[in-house]
């Protein structure tokens, strides 16, 4: 196994609101940079396994908390929270370590967000490692799942507030890696998880068709079966309108999860063909080619 160094950094964006403060993590070092971000409501540790992966493999991957999520600044503002910020936030991230392009992508969230830099910033993108994307085929069931808790956070924030006071007292250490990130999850704030549902609903969504049909960087989609949230439907069309794009169907909802091997080769493959030649040099140092 290929030992990979880890580093937590942080950064500072101007809002609304005023300065807040956004946290990362850093794998492995060079030029060919990799960022990943997180799905609504989860936190950049959801992609550690896939970061250390590709760290392995020669590449600068940097996983990023969103504003309102993880270890990130949470304010209780809406206005703070949509696409547009938080690619803002991503290209900012980008500024703030020095790469001129990277690889970006992520899951739902993630995969929009890298979207819709992709559309405003294409000179930074170097290409897009997109899962789950959410898009019109997903609304009612976006809408099912998030709407009542957003309620929940308005109307009840004492049972989000118990809810989040029982889950920081399981061990993590005691409990499965996936297990210990649903219970990370369910650390939220009542106001601030309102405040950013309540900014992604009603705020744009995804780049429109004709913007994603512009994109030229190259693109990895990967959409799962059965996937009541984010149907493969939506992940098919998109690998259809990105003139540069592959897709690829997961063999389950949970395949990245539970049996990564295929789909972190896949992934690696794809980042790989994004940076060359400057991963084949990275490749031969690393073996002494």
């Amino acid at each position: 196994m290929v030992v990979v160094s880890e580093r937590v950094g942080q950064y500072f964006v101007d809002t609304v609101g005023g300065r807040d403060r956004l946290e990362y993590t850093e794998y492995g070092s060079g030029d060919a940079w990799v960022v990943l971000v997180h799905g609504q409501l989860l936190l950049r540790r959801m992609h550690e396994p896939l970061a250390r992966a590709l760290a392995s493999e020669g590449f600068h991957v940097v996983t990023l908390d969103l504003l309102g999520h993880g270890r990130s600044d949470r304010p209780a503002d809406p206005r703070v929270y949509g696409m547009t910020d938080f690619s803002e936030q991503l290209l900012e991230l980008l500024d703030h370590l020095g790469a001129e392009r990277a690889v970006v992508g992520g899951t739902s969230l993630g995969a929009n967000v890298s979207l819709e830099l992709a559309v405003t910033h294409p000179d930074r993108v170097q290409g897009l490692l997109l899962e789950m994307p959410v898009l019109n085929n997903a609304l009612e069931a976006v809408i099912l799942a998030f709407g009542p808790l957003m309620l929940a956070a308005r109307q009840l924030p004492l049972a989000v507030d118990a809810v989040r006071v029982v889950s920081r007292r399981v061990p993590r250490q005691l409990v499965p890696f996936w297990i210990g990130l649903a219970l990370d999850t369910l650390d939220q704030h009542p106001a601030a998880m309102a405040s950013l549902i309540h900014g992604l609903f009603f705020g744009r969504m995804a780049p429109t068709a004709r913007e994603r049909r512009q994109i030229q960087a190259p693109a990895l989609v990967i959409g799962h079966p059965a996937d009541p949230i984010h149907p493969a439907a939506d992940a098919a069309t998109l690998a259809g309108e990105l003139p540069q794009a592959t897709f690829v169907r997961a063999r389950s909802i949970l395949e990245w999860r539970v049996a990564p091997a295929r789909l972190d080769a896949i992934a690696a493959d794809f980042v790989a063909s994004c940076w060359e030649p400057a991963a084949t040099r990275s490749r031969k140092r690393r073996t002494g080619a």
